[in-house]
């Protein structure tokens, strides 16, 4: 949640929510400094939509997001959408899972691996967002804040879910419970961040990992993420089954024939995505 004014009329979608393919990567970025990069209805909406082309465009075999000025997202602007009537039962878990909940899904059902580049402060449902992703950059100024309790709130946007996952419950309740800023080292540190780097070498890094990822085999990681995401709730017989299956679907891409045939023949790879 913020306290961000409103979007000026005068500011288009497209320039708050900044987007476009470079080497197969697409760059999505929050474009709202002023406010932090809070997320109001639309731009979250846009975002959702941007990852949901993404994984259908067979040319874009990477995704990175990323925010501009001091913060990487402050969370959710909820007053830059539509005006609040009479709260009727059921309305906020509506609002939750329509909004929060299915930015969080659109990064993790992402069928692209997604890098969060994190430049600065990544609060409340902004720091989910970066959880979300496959891999976690972060700039040395860079900050993770669980800002809801310092609200009065219940975290959403699914981070009760993801945050255990990643490090485990009793240090997830600790950040939960205080709201503590969590500076990048300690969440590198924690097992919430890939790799801290100086703030001005962020980009430079987010562009070699995302550009590496965007010549493999775009297929079969998209599988992998599917089997490691799914396996933090399968069992093993559940888990081993999938993996099998991923096996069969995979052998039947252009990639896993070239992955085969370059090892057989002693030469480099060259993958397309197919």
């Amino acid at each position: 949640m913020s306290d961000s004014p409103h979007v000026s009329p005068e500011k288009s979608l497209d320039s708050l929510i900044l987007h476009a393919t470079d080497n197969a990567v697409a760059w999505i970025t929050l474009n709202r400094p002023e406010a932090m990069n809070a997320l109001t209805w639309d731009q979250r909406e846009r975002v959702i939509g941007l990852l949901a082309e993404a994984s259908a465009d067979p040319d874009v075999r990477a995704v990175v997001i990323r925010g501009t000025g001091r913060g990487f997202c402050a969370g959710a602007d909820l007053r830059g959408g539509a005006p609040a009537g009479e709260r009727v039962p059921g309305a906020v878990a509506r609002t939750i899972r329509l909004g929060a909940q299915r930015l969080i899904a659109a990064v993790l059902d992402c069928e692209k691996p997604v890098i969060a580049a994190v430049n600065g402060t990544a609060a409340g449902i902004g720091a989910h967002l970066a959880f979300a992703c496959d891999l976690v950059l972060a700039a040395d100024s860079a900050r993770f804040i669980e800002v809801f309790v310092r609200r009065g709130l219940v975290p959403d946007g699914g981070g009760a879910y993801l945050l255990p996952r990643l490090i485990g419950p009793q240090r997830a309740k600790e950040l939960m419970f205080f709201g503590d800023a969590l500076t990048a080292t300690d969440a590198e540190r924690l097992g919430l961040v890939n790799k801290v780097v100086p703030a001005q070498e962020l980009e430079k890094t987010a562009r070699e990992w995302s550009e590496r990822l965007a010549t493999g085999p775009t297929r079969a990681l998209a599988l992998t993420k599917q089997l490691v995401n799914a396996s933090l709730e399968s069992d093993r017989g559940t888990a081993f089954a999938a993996e099998a299956a991923a096996q069969e679907i995979n052998m039947t891409t252009t990639d896993a024939n070239e992955g085969v045939a370059s090892f057989v023949e002693r030469r480099e790879p060259h993958y397309r995505g197919r």
